[in-house]
């Protein structure tokens, strides 16, 4: 359990169980499996400063957010907030994908261009290619950074349109989306 717990901290990026199977041959992917769900628990019950989890299709080390302002201090990172703006382009896209940039702006009734260079920027979305009608417009579709950045083992752990809106009448996705990004409002359209 000990070499998976290191290989989990010391990947970049979630690591999924088929690269620790190339890693360790010899063990059963059950095994590997059972260790990892053993690794979660442990770091969940010792309530530390991280924990593991299940994220983007592999597991990987998190901090707990309380502890999100020491780290940017300590990092000296200059936090960068999604615009409302952003956020409901990067709703349209991760619950309608693959979606056009005109399917965006008839639903968001503005011109979205400037949002989705932003989030393309920030590689939270990508362009999955082109449709194939007359002009040719481009296909956009979330990435695994998406997925790092909101804490989601997948797309199907979305939540759903009824826990969106309780969330954002709480005022808990301003929140989630501050511990993420900070305080500062990096594009308003």
């Amino acid at each position: 359990m000990g070499i998976i717990e290191a290989l989990v901290f010391a990947s970049e990026r979630p690591i999924r169980e088929d690269d620790i199977k190339k890693v360790l041959p010899a063990v059963k992917p059950k095994d590997i499996r059972e260790a990892l769900q053993d690794l979660i628990e442990i770091h969940d019950k010792n309530s530390g400063g991280m924990y593991i989890t299940q994220v983007a299709g592999g597991y990987q080390f998190r901090t707990r957010a309380e502890f999100s302002q020491y780290i940017r201090s300590l990092l000296e990172i200059k936090p960068k907030r999604l615009s409302r703006a952003a956020m409901e382009t990067l709703s349209i896209v991760a619950y309608r994908q693959p979606v056009t940039r005109q399917d965006i702006e008839r639903l968001r009734g503005v011109d979205s261009g400037g949002v989705l260079k932003l989030l393309l920027d920030r590689k939270l979305l990508k362009i999955m290619g082109k449709q194939d009608i007359p002009g040719k417009p481009l296909i956009y579709g979330t990435t695994k950074e998406f997925l790092e950045t909101f804490g989601l083992k997948d797309l199907t752990s979305l939540p759903s349109l009824k826990e969106m809106n309780e969330l954002f009448d709480e005022g808990e996705i301003e929140q989630q989306t501050s511990l993420l990004f900070g305080d500062e409002d990096t594009q308003t359209e």
